[in-house]
């Protein structure tokens, strides 16, 4: 069984309840269908009308923004917003999870995520991740952070690692090996980027030792292994990441791109990690079909008692 099958399969065993915001976009409402007509969840397109208690969602917002200048009038407003809307469908438990993106920003899908979600409790860093699938070989690959954090500190990087190696294992029943990349191996160049990326493995590693990592890694001593024995030989990841850092939003992003057009791999995301519930964002490039994909990412991410989210 392929990955995306055994997503789908997984995901319907739950018995969850999914939003999907941006309810008018015709991709949106034909991945709603599939999903209901398949019995893989209960899926609801929100809007503006969507009937939820808009008197609530203001105080909750007003409770949580107030003191960081939040008014009145906008705590009304996105009242009426359909991604704060399915947000708060998610936090008041009458959806497990959410899928938005297809026609909204991904800062107005944080905004709302992190407003009225708010973050997870052993995550610190609100970030995302992408997972890459290879249909010709079933391979899979676990990209972060492409979407969120535009320059995170080696303090974040650690946390960013720590939920997408936890993620990676979530999906894919793989046990993660992490690498954190940079244009350098272990000292062969000398700058502050490279330090931050080198000071993210050590913070990671002394926080989480029974995760396979190492860093800093350029990209081909981090995935293939005659390069790796060359470079890096005393590597504990020895050429076989799957679970790539990168040190920028930049450099994930770009990347990201490369594979899915280049290498011709299924981007699934990004899915936003560290919050308390799921609440992914998609890419506003995405199909019915990745709309159908992330939206069982979520629902597996739901279950009770998952890390990194």
């Amino acid at each position: 069984m392929n990955l995306e099958n055994d997503l789908l399969q997984r995901a319907s065993l739950l018995n969850a309840t999914v939003v999907l915001a941006d309810a008018h976009d015709q991709r949106v409402t034909d991945a709603a269908f599939y999903l209901n007509r398949h019995a893989i969840c209960r899926a609801i397109l929100v809007d503006s009308e969507t009937p939820v208690d808009h008197k609530a969602l203001e105080r909750h917002l007003l409770e949580r923004r107030a003191a960081k200048g939040l008014s009145v009038e906008e705590a009304a407003r996105y009242s009426h917003d359909p991604l704060f809307i399915a947000a708060w469908m998610i936090y008041t438990g009458e959806a497990d999870s959410g899928v938005a993106g297809a026609a909204s920003a991904t800062p107005d899908v944080l905004r709302a995520g992190l407003w009225t979600i708010g973050t997870a409790e052993n995550v610190s860093t609100v970030s995302s991740f992408f997972l890459m699938v290879w249909q010709h070989n079933h391979r899979a690959m676990t990209y972060a952070d492409c979407g969120v954090v535009p320059n995170p500190t080696a303090d974040q990087l650690a946390d960013i690692a720590y939920s997408a190696a936890m993620n990676h294992k979530l999906l894919t029943n793989n046990e993660p090996r992490v690498a954190f990349l940079s244009y350098s191996t272990k000292g062969s160049a000398q700058h502050e980027m490279v330090d931050k990326v080198r000071s993210a493995f050590e913070l990671f590693s002394k926080r989480h030792p029974e995760v396979i990592a190492d860093g800093e890694l350029q990209v081909d001593a981090a995935i293939v292994p005659l390069v790796a024995h060359r470079k890096a030989p005393s590597s504990p990841v020895s050429g076989m990441a799957n679970v790539l850092i990168f040190p920028n939003l930049d450099a994930g992003n770009i990347a990201y791109k490369l594979t899915e057009r280049l290498a011709e791999a299924q981007a699934f995301g990004p899915i936003v990690q560290g919050l308390q519930k799921p609440f992914a964002d998609l890419s506003r490039g995405c199909t019915a079909a990745d709309i159908i994909n992330v939206a069982c990412i979520s629902i597996i991410q739901s279950a009770p008692g998952v890390i990194g989210r």
